[in-house]
């Protein structure tokens, strides 16, 4: 009997969370495929044995035609690829029309690294939000990502270091604070309010900051900064750039940053301007 489109989907997706794949990855992926899903159905393709390498390619070219990047295109089509390999190896399918279809070439867009009068502004237009204001350093100091930071308990934070704790498939680490990070804490800690909740930042009613408002407070302040195109993501983009050109260790950055490969660090070197040459020990502050 075949499995129908909607079944298919639903067992792909239990079977990214049966391998321990990132809530975020799982959901990207379930995303994509019922896009994907979505407009095979208005082709009144409704079983996964009647999609063929056309089906694949006219979604393709339909999500080119609605303006999508070709880097998102191709990121959906991995989604794809990815689904048609669990499907063969499940033996739902007896070929995998996804392997014919190729990916649109696109330019690798560089990370967004703000300058150093960049984030001088934004550290101004934070300095009387004592909550924001160690939110920022701590990007800029230690390169964490906001789903990292948003997770910190106040048990995490150690006088000259914080513990990002293992979760989904990120492994433990810990990582220097520098005498401006902790200054930074130390300002918010003594206004921070009393709360059940033991997360390092909270609401002024105790409950936990969550990441989609931080990113909202994030992006307000790039604005009173007039700091263009710029995502909180892009203060862990100039952590590990402004590391590298300083002549911090690519091995030791890497393993600040929590990069699973040291190729996901080296391709920051094609975006730096020469560095200094010397390996320094010391994390830079920025």
């Amino acid at each position: 009997m075949a499995l129908n489109l909607d079944q298919t989907h639903q067992n792909f997706l239990n079977f990214l969370q049966e391998k321990g794949r990132a809530s975020a990855t799982i959901l990207a992926y379930g995303n994509d495929i019922e896009q994907f899903l979505t407009f095979l159905k208005g082709k009144n393709i409704n079983e996964i044995e009647q999609v063929s390498v056309n089906d694949i390619e006219d979604f393709k070219n339909h999500l080119l035609q609605n303006k999508y990047t070709t880097k998102s295109v191709a990121r959906k089509l991995n989604s794809i690829k990815t689904y048609y390999k669990y499907l063969e190896k499940e033996g739902l399918i007896k070929e995998n029309p996804s392997q014919k279809v190729e990916h649109p070439k696109y330019i690798l867009t560089p990370p967004r690294i703000l300058t150093k009068m960049e984030y001088r502004s934004l550290r101004d237009v934070v300095r009387n939000d004592p909550r924001m204001y160690a939110i920022v350093e701590l990007f800029l100091q230690t390169g964490i990502r906001i789903s990292e930071l948003a997770r910190l308990k106040l048990k995490d934070i150690q006088n000259n270091k914080i513990t990002i704790n293992a979760y989904e498939s990120h492994i433990t680490r810990t990582i220097p604070l520098n005498k401006p990070a902790q200054n930074a804490i130390n300002e918010w800690l003594m206004l921070r309010t009393q709360s059940e909740n033991d997360e390092l930042f909270i609401t002024k009613t105790g409950k936990p900051f969550q990441v989609r408002n931080i990113r909202t407070s994030m992006d307000r302040y790039f604005r009173l900064a007039d700091i263009k195109n710029a995502t909180v993501n892009d203060l862990r983009h100039t952590f590990i750039a402004h590391q590298l050109k300083a002549g911090t260790p690519l091995i030791l950055v890497s393993k600040l940053a929590g990069h699973k490969r040291l190729s996901t660090t080296e391709k920051y070197l094609e975006f730096i301007k020469e560095s200094n040459g010397q390996e320094n020990m010391k994390l830079e502050a920025l």
